[in-house]
């Protein structure tokens, strides 16, 4: 399995079955189709054949030398395999070889596994910000040097 850059029908897959990766629906409206036609360069899939078992979606800040991950994600059946660390420091590479210094990312306060994952990529945890993500929606922010 090696890690390639999100193509259209990728991306379908993983929006067909995205319970599979998280459970439910309900990150569906995060995976805007900007990532692929915009970002595309910083989209990135590991498959098994030809089925996605994770993916990464990223972008670089245009306002400061920092890489931001919007989802990273792994089916149920590939977890604990090491692909998500896998997807981090394929991004993290992309992103300093283009200047950026620091990584970040968000997730919900209430979300014990997204947090105990971006802890044991060395990511470190801010107190939960109120309002982060607008009115009542609070996140804890993740950074890391890069």
């Amino acid at each position: 399995m090696c890690i390639t850059v999100c193509e259209k029908s990728d991306f379908d897959q993983i929006l067909n079955e995205i319970e599979d990766f998280w459970g439910s629906r309900r990150t569906a409206c995060l995976h805007h189709p900007v990532f692929l036609y915009e970002f595309g360069n910083t989209a990135y899939v590991i498959k098994e054949n030809d089925r996605v078992v994770a993916y990464l979606f990223g972008f670089l800040s245009q306002t400061s030398p920092t890489a931001y991950i919007h989802l990273i994600a792994v089916r149920k059946s590939h977890r604990r395999l090491g692909l998500g660390q896998s997807l981090f420091e394929h991004f993290a590479d992309y992103a300093r070889q283009h200047g950026c210094r620091e990584i970040k990312a968000i997730t919900s306060p209430d979300n014990a596994a997204s947090v105990a994952f971006h802890e044991s990529l060395g990511m470190e945890a801010s107190a939960v910000v109120k309002d982060y993500s607008g009115p009542g929606i609070d996140r804890i922010v993740f950074k890391k040097a890069l």
